[in-house]
């Protein structure tokens, strides 16, 4: 089908409101959009100057493709022909009322959460403010100015590429831009997206499309208030352990012109919601701004953990003035009791290492980076974050990053990973490049951005770390961006490069510093810290492309790279046909079909010669589309498994490991596990094994195999077993004994050469069985083979299927005559979970899986499919 279906499309219209701060309300309006009269776009675009209703929050794409004036900008290939709405200015208009009782309130001020990004709003016909950061929240004193009917708000909204490049193209020296736009409505030599402040991969990235949004994309709300008003809450954790919780309840209030005495009144509940600590004072407030402290402790607290590691214990802090149910003058904050530190000990051989220490517990970070779910965000709500969250959760991570190109997630993202126990590394907006630090206008926007968003976000246990950005230090560094500057004009090189040591070495750690809460900073990823080199596997952290980019070395380089923690590393594939079905006809699914490239971003269309250049390496060529497809994600689960498993078996030396990506900004070709629909590509099965919580790294590079026992947790006993056997069962040599697994660490089991293994057996008949059994049951297995998956013997049509009803779920049995590999069930278009997938079958194994969804048994045959390697 060429069109997303009506379900899906009502799923990407629901709007996320996001979260108010107390007292206030979200503006209740009737909002309407236009192009803006006069604007050039208006010639090619006649009868968009007239208003129709509008979505808020939202974008102009959205409500354009609202009243069915766009194409859907992620079905086939529209993008060339909708890059003129990121040209035009656009007008936006709100019609509200305002009770009785906020009109006569002394004080009211009108809250923009999300503007993007050059506004310019009036209130009743008189400029109000005017915004430039898409990342800012923005505030507007309007008292005297609201009348109890007809209020009429008016934000236009300017391009912010015509806005921004008379100045880019008038600089004699251009600081380096990211992704060049193919659609010439900005110029390649000319890139205007580091000098906004709005979401980089807007301006396109290598995996998502180039959409220059504008509109009100977070919440606008009004709120009211006489002599004060309660305007934040922070918790402050002075000390804790165990036995005990030294804490500061530090509360922002704002006085009228005339000082007065206030009482306040703390309140804090444990997890079960039982109040455990009260304090009550009266303190004198001065004119102005105002902080307020109060002491709390708490006995035996119950401390959050990362999952894992412990439970995700959170307790309620509630504050009131005035002892009043004015919600102006009261606050109610849920945080997390933790520690965080982001050790970084000095080794012996002159390298440093680089780990997350939660509540006095180092801790493996296992993870992917997160990119923006949408290329409209305010499409995305609190249901599809929890999707997403909560598959990282059962693929048994504990560490996501959100990454500097996007956007500062809604407070949904981090409550939800609160909940899930899952640590957040939060980089800063700033996705690539460099950025005119030099210029003080962008910084001091950039440290109000900062502080906004510290402070919005500072109360989640989840957030472990803050970023300065990404990849800029690496791209001055070593990808020439510093180099191609310093011999066009030194003198300016040498000021951007300040300006980027200001901004990311002194100005966002003096705001993390301040407002974190003890939350430690870093101020690039990768680097080590400002220190002379900034992609270093000995010291800091750690992006690795080349394996995937250049130059493209295979799959087995990721054992040879041995970092203290790697923040970066992936390899592509498409997502399922399924999905592929919602963008493009069947006729239009060929590797090189004009929508297919739409939807591969990398190397500006041509990544699917990468990924097949990837897939010839390791399985052959593809017979047709659906195999290149099977094959791509055969190929990324693989991969990433031999890189994530060699990370865990390198602890501690290496002490994390975030593979590139989580999700999908829309459906296509990418890095993700999980593709834009939340469907689970086959990495995500791989990668629910290989971070499993005890596992088996049998990993074979140049003639041998080194096997090593991984736990996360305290010391056990197991048995390990080695089984080498021919693909039709037949066991050529055994072992197996008795092994006490360390904890919280690695045992090293041994080194096997291939020939030892072999003992002059057929290679490519043969494989190696590694597995680890608890309690007399196998809980990890590696198969290991002894060539590339092309060049195996694997028998034919070995396995056999059977669908049946087990109680509140269907059961699939496998049953495997013959060694299987790779098996994928895949039942198309149905919405069912699939228990597991991506499978190895041993000579005579069965495997039930269980399938759950709202379909018939009838549906599910007629659906099922199962590929592997041996069909091919």
């Amino acid at each position: 089908m060429h069109r997303i279906s009506n379900a899906v499309r009502l799923l990407l219209l629901l709007v996320a409101l996001g979260a108010f701060p107390a007292g206030a309300a979200p503006l209740q309006a009737q909002w309407e959009f236009r192009l803006l009269p006069g604007d050039a776009q208006g010639a090619a675009h006649p009868g968009l100057q007239q208003w129709r209703a509008a979505t808020v929050p939202g974008s102009v794409h959205t409500d354009l493709l609202a009243h069915e004036l766009i194409r859907d900008p992620y079905v086939g290939a529209p993008e060339a022909e909708l890059q003129w709405i990121g040209l035009a200015d656009w007008e936006y208009r709100a019609r509200f009322d305002v009770d009785a009782a906020s009109l006569a309130k002394a004080h009211a001020e009108l809250r923009f959460d999300g503007l993007d990004t050059y506004a310019e709003v009036t209130l009743n016909g008189k400029p109000l403010l005017r915004a430039d950061n898409a990342h800012r929240t923005w505030h507007a004193r309007v008292e005297g100015r609201l009348r109890a009917k007809g209020n009429e708000l008016q934000i236009v909204f300017r391009s912010p590429i015509r806005t921004l490049l008379p100045g880019v193209q008038a600089m004699p020296h251009r600081i380096a831009g990211n992704y060049p736009s193919p659609y010439g409505d900005e110029p390649k030599d000319a890139m205007v997206g580091n000098f906004a402040r709005k979401p980089a991969y807007h301006f396109g990235w290598d995996w998502g499309p180039r959409y220059v949004t504008a509109g009100v994309w977070r919440g606008v709300d009004l709120q009211a208030w006489d002599a004060h008003r309660l305007t934040d809450l922070a918790v402050r954790t002075d000390a804790l352990d165990a036995e005990k919780a030294k804490l500061a309840v530090v509360l922002q209030v704002e006085q009228d012109a005339v000082a007065g005495p206030v009482s306040v009144d703390v309140e804090v509940r444990d997890p079960d919601g039982r109040s455990v600590a009260r304090v009550q004072r009266t303190v004198e407030l001065k004119p102005g701004r105002n902080s307020v402290e109060v002491p709390v402790e708490l006995a035996k607290p119950r401390r959050w953990w990362p999952v894992g590691h412990g439970a995700q214990d959170r307790y309620t802090v509630q504050a009131h003035l005035d002892g009043s149910a004015d919600p102006v003058l009261a606050r109610e904050q849920r945080i997390g009791l933790r520690t965080v530190e982001l050790r970084r000990e000095q080794d012996d051989k002159g390298g440093q290492g680089f780990a997350f220490v939660i509540n006095g517990v180092p801790i493996f970070a296992k993870g992917a980076n997160v990119i923006p779910f949408d290329a409209f965000p305010a499409r995305v709500d609190a249901a599809r974050l929890r999707q997403v969250l909560v598959a990282a959760r059962d693929a048994n991570m504990n560490m996501l990053r959100n990454w500097g190109g996007g956007y500062y997630e809604d407070d949904a993202f981090f409550d939800i990973a609160d909940e899930l126990g899952l640590l957040v590394w939060q980089d800063f907006m700033f996705g690539g490049g460099m950025q005119p630090g030099y210029d003080t206008a962008f910084r001091a926007s950039v440290v109000a951005e900062a502080r906004d968003n510290v402070r919005r976000l500072r109360h989640h246990p989840s957030i472990v770390l803050w970023c300065g950005n990404n990849e800029e230090e690496t791209a001055w560094k070593d990808w020439g961006h510093g180099r191609d500057l310093k011999s066009a004009d030194q003198a300016f090189a040498a000021k951007v490069w300040q300006g980027y040591v200001d901004l990311f070495g002194n100005d966002l750690r003096q705001v993390v510093s301040e407002d974190g809460l003890g939350v430690p900073y870093w101020s690039s990823s990768p680097s080590n810290d400002l220190d002379e080199k900034a992609n270093d596997s000995t010291r800091g952290d750690k992006h690795y492309w080349q394996v995937w980019g250049n130059p493209a070395l295979p799959v087995q380089a990721y054992l040879r790279e041995t970092p203290r923690f790697m923040s970066e590393y992936g390899l592509q594939a498409w997502p399922a046909v399924a999905t592929v079905d919602q963008i493009a006809t069947r006729a239009e699914q060929r590797i090189d079909s004009p929508v297919i490239r739409a939807h591969q971003k990398f190397m500006a269309g041509e990544g699917n010669t990468r990924l097949l250049h990837y897939i010839e390496l390791g399985y052959g060529t593809p017979k047709d589309f659906e195999d290149f497809v099977y094959l791509s994600q055969v190929m990324q689960a693989d991969g990433i498994a031999l890189a994530a498993l060699h990370h865990r078996a390198s602890r501690p030396y290496t002490m994390g490991s975030l593979y590139w990506q989580l999700n999908d900004v829309w459906p296509g070709a990418s890095w993700s596990s999980v593709d834009y629909f939340g469907r689970w590509k086959a990495l995500h099965y791989a990668a629910r094994r290989f971070f499993a919580p005890v596992t088996v790294a049998a990993l074979r590079d140049e003639g041998s195999t080194r096997v090593r026992l991984v736990n996360d947790g305290a010391a056990l006993d197991a048995r390990w077993r080695l089984r080498v056997m021919d693909v039709e069962g037949k066991v050529l040599r055994r072992r197996e004994q008795t092994v006490t697994l360390a904890a919280a660490g690695v045992t090293d089991i041994g080194t096997y050469a291939d020939a030892e293994l072999l003992a002059g057996a057929d290679p490519a008949r043969t494989v190696a069985v590694f597995e680890l059994l608890q309690d007399g049951k196998v809980t990890a297995r590696q198969v290991v083979g002894f060539v590339e998956a092309k060049d195996q013997v694997l028998p034919r049509q070995q396995l056999t299927s059977t669908l049946a009803i087990d109680g509140d779920h269907y059961r699939l049995r496998l049953h495997s005559a013959a060694l299987v590999r790779a098996a994928w069930v895949d039942f198309g278009a149905l919405d069912v979970q699939v228990e597991d997938n991506l499978l190895d079958l041993l000579p005579g194994e069965t495997r039930d899986i269980a399938v759950r969804g709202p379909v018939d048994l009838a549906a599910l045959h007629e659906a099922l499919k199962v590929k592997t390697l041996n069909d091919r």
